[in-house]
């Protein structure tokens, strides 16, 4: 197959160049408009308790948490004539707001000391927009910066959560563009000294904006079905740059490796489609399914990631088999015009990463273990780790949401915007007649441990006594045959503090069917959901990883321990972010930031499946190549060292060209990018050297043939189905025969010619595991 498509973009080339350029163009023009359409949220699960009660609230009592908070100061006391007359004015004015679905402050509710500051120079005015996020950020474009600054001579600054995920998306785009400000320059003088040659350095770039540029029109395309989180351009960026990066370098250097071998343009190409070209697309389709893993969860923030990733990934490998094949034949040699330097190519059978398999296998237990407890003492802090939603502490300082927030946790003795409310939607057609079991109800919820007070229709209840009687105000609890009661914490919601309340409040016997919204609520329910979803996911991936590497290998053998190792290296980097993001000593090193003693939820499961598929995109590059040469020659050792040999500086050079991409995130000012970049950036890195270089060849050392071992049923399964590089012939065979002859692939009895082109010497035959193969001596073909 990909022989025959290597011909057809031979012969199309100018014609594939100049639509690829047609397309890319437009691509630009409609996709370059998608960033204002993505949303900003995406974090609750619309079946949970919660986001039900939250309906109800919403739909019966016209009420919600408050999503904007105006923090309004006057040194001269927040209870002065002036003070007063000008609060009063500022909450009346939002109140008239369109979109503002209920506003009140210190001044508009009887002044109670919760909503000032104990100094008495701050109180808080409270407001709900009304709407989905994109209503909430299409108000807060409108109207926000009438509310910031000197306002009715307070001054007054924005918060909550409308104003940090406005703060947020505005912090993304520019983080985005700072990141690729750096990261192109960075990853051209790297792939200069990696190619050392101007112009193919320059390819890789190219196709990573072909292929971003194609994710853009797609999602721009998809938005008008599904929301998508603002926060899938990072993932378009990263992944695209850096998968057409990885893909470009594999073609390449097995194409200018085929061109010192004296082969003529097209045969080079079409040897490097059929090889390194089949393992960059089974790389791309092994990221894909890992990546799918995102699509179980029931928030499409974390969807989001799979919606650009998948693409991303089947992209880049498009382009690389297209487009870049098209570049190669126009380029010719000219590829390796502009040199900067030399590199002698290394005789066979030596260079470090052949030494180093062989030091290894050499010592495979003591090296093996060490290594383990190594990856193992950097996992231990993984075991305390604590998720949490987002809140405006992932912004930096200078962030208007992060100071309020900061002002209210300090100054102010409850969290007035993070109370909890409990709803009981059916209490009997006459709720006056339930006034006494609200009541004993109101009572026992303010007497939970954290709870400063709760406020309904029978009044405001403080440590289980009554401490204000019900009035006028209080009739807004009750709507229909339903009633609600605000509950006000007296700590962080969004903490373990917060969600032990929620599991508290929920416990205490009800007198009618009740349901708990609110943030610490929101964040209890997405932690179960999230996992409860998290098996499924885990089974996505390793079962379509196993799936997919014993359709390479034949062997259950190897897929398993690519499931373990993989999963021991990413305990290490989960472990490396507790210790440095969730008890903060990795603040100043990475940049300044808050740490919370948590880390956000989606964080974890997002680096699973994304580095995970990046750790097997290294595992297929190893192992086609040992496999091939395991099946020349039949030695277990040999076959690692020279597939190690092989592929060890490319896989080096390419996790080293990604994870600069992604380390560009750590310059973000938003904690969960530089945790989500920096995290990527170890998995690929410690991957493609502790694991590959060390790891996998004390493995197969010590497993030996048993590497390449599978029941019978499944051997017969892969000999039918299984992926085969000699399953497509050159597309200009030299001389009688295949250029590349074909192997067995499987473990059952086969024979097999294998051929080398370069080499003159008479074919031998020999028995190996897989049955009777005849082969030339000289260096394999594979990539």
């Amino acid at each position: 197959m990909l022989a025959r498509l290597a011909a057809f973009v031979l012969r199309r080339r100018k014609a594939l160049l100049y639509g690829c350029l047609m397309v890319f163009v437009l691509s630009a023009a409609i996709g370059g408009t998608v960033i204002p359409k993505l949303s900003s949220g995406g974090y609750v699960d619309s079946g949970t308790e919660s986001a039900k009660a939250a309906e109800v609230l919403e739909d019966k009592f016209r009420v919600g948490e408050p999503n904007l908070v105006l923090l309004a100061t006057d040194r001269s006391g927040v209870d002065s004539p002036a003070a007063v007359r000008a609060g009063t004015e500022l909450t009346d004015r939002l109140a008239r707001e369109p979109g503002i679905a209920e506003a009140y402050s210190y001044w508009s509710t009887g002044r109670p000391e919760a909503l000032r500051s104990e100094n008495g120079e701050r109180a808080l005015v409270m407001a709900r927009i009304e709407g989905d996020e994109d209503a909430v950020t299409d108000w807060m474009d409108a109207h926000a910066d009438a509310y910031q600054g000197d306002v009715q001579g307070l001054q007054v600054q924005a918060g909550g959560a409308a104003k940090a995920d406005e703060e947020l998306s505005e912090q993304t785009t520019k983080d985005l563009a700072k990141a690729e400000m750096i990261v192109f320059p960075v990853l051209f003088v790297v792939l200069v000294l990696v190619f050392r040659s101007l112009v193919a350095a320059l390819i890789p770039l190219a196709l990573g904006l072909v292929t971003m540029v194609g994710v853009f029109l797609l999602l721009r395309v998809l938005i008008e079905f599904t929301d998508v989180s603002v926060f899938a351009m990072n993932t378009t960026t990263g992944l695209g740059l850096g998968l057409a990066v990885d893909y470009s370098l594999f073609i390449i250097s097995r194409y200018r490796e085929e061109l010192r071998r004296g082969v003529a343009t097209e045969q080079a190409i079409a040897t490097s489609m059929r090889t390194a070209g089949r393992t960059v697309l089974f790389s791309a389709v092994t990221v894909a399914f890992a990546l799918s893993g995102l699509l179980v969860f029931p928030f499409y923030f974390l969807r989001s990631f799979a919606y650009a990733g998948i693409p991303t990934a089947l992209l880049a490998a498009t382009a690389a088999l297209t487009v870049l094949p098209a570049l190669l034949m126009v380029l010719g040699p000219r590829i390796d015009k502009l040199r900067v330097g030399k590199r002698r190519p290394k005789p066979e059978g030596s260079g470090f990463w052949h030494r180093l398999a062989m030091t290894v296998m050499r010592h495979p237990v003591p090296i093996g273990t060490g290594i383990v407890v190594l990856l193992l003492a950097l996992g231990a802090p993984f075991l305390n780790l604590t998720m949490s939603l987002a809140d405006e502490r992932t912004l930096p300082t200078s962030a208007s949401s992060y100071q309020v927030g900061a002002v209210v946790r300090s100054e102010f003795t409850a969290q007035e915007n993070q109370a909890a409310m409990v709803v009981m939607e059916d209490v009997g057609r006459d709720p006056a007649a339930a006034a006494p079991q609200i009541t004993s109800y109101a009572r026992a919820l303010s007497g939970v441990d954290g709870v400063a007070r709760v406020e309904t229709s029978t009044g405001t209840f403080v440590g289980g006594d009554l401490a204000v009687p019900a009035g006028r105000a209080s009739a807004r609890f009750t709507a229909g045959d339903g009633v609600y009661l605000n509950v006000v914490p007296s700590d962080e919601a969004m903490s373990e503090q917060g969600r032990e309340l929620v599991r508290d409040l929920r416990a205490v016997d009800q007198p009618f069917p009740a349901r708990v919204a609110g943030p610490g609520a929101e964040l209890e329910d997405s932690l179960d959901s999230l996992n409860a979803a998290i098996p499924w996911a885990l089974c996505i991936v390793a079962l379509s990883t196993f799936v997919l590497l014993f359709l390479l290998t034949g062997s259950v053998v190897l897929p398993v321990k690519a499931l373990v190792l993989n999963t021991l290296s990413l305990s290490a980097t989960f472990g490396v972010l507790v210790w440095g993001f969730q008890d903060g000593h990795l603040d100043g090193v990475v940049g300044d930031f808050t740490p919370t003693g948590s880390i956000t939820w989606s964080v974890p499961m997002l680096l699973f499946c994304v580095a995970f598929g990046l750790s097997m995109d290294y595992e297929v590059f190893l192992l086609s190549r040992i496999k091939e040469e395991y099946d020349r020659t039949g030695d277990n050792v040999s076959a690692v060292a020279r597939g190690l040999e092989r592929t060890g500086s490319l896989v080096s050079a390419a996790a080293l060209l990604i994870a600069i991409v992604f380390l560009g995130f750590v310059t973000s000012s938003v904690v969960f990018l530089k945790a989500i970049g920096l995290g990527l950036a170890l998995a690929v890195l410690m991957d493609a050297t502790l694991v590959r270089g060390a790891l996998v060849p004390a493995f197969m050392r010590v497993a030996g043939r048993a590497n390449w071992w599978s029941p019978g049923p499944l051997r017969a399964v892969h000999e039918r189905f299984g992926l085969r590089e000699s399953a497509d012939p050159p597309a200009h065979p030299q001389g009688p025969g295949p250029a590349n002859g074909s192997v067995p692939a499987g473990n059952g009895p086969a024979t097999a010619t294998l051929t080398n082109p370069t080499s003159s010497a008479a074919p031998t035959t020999r028995t190996t595991p897989t049955g009777t193969a005849s082969h030339h001596g000289g260096t394999s073909s594979g990539d």
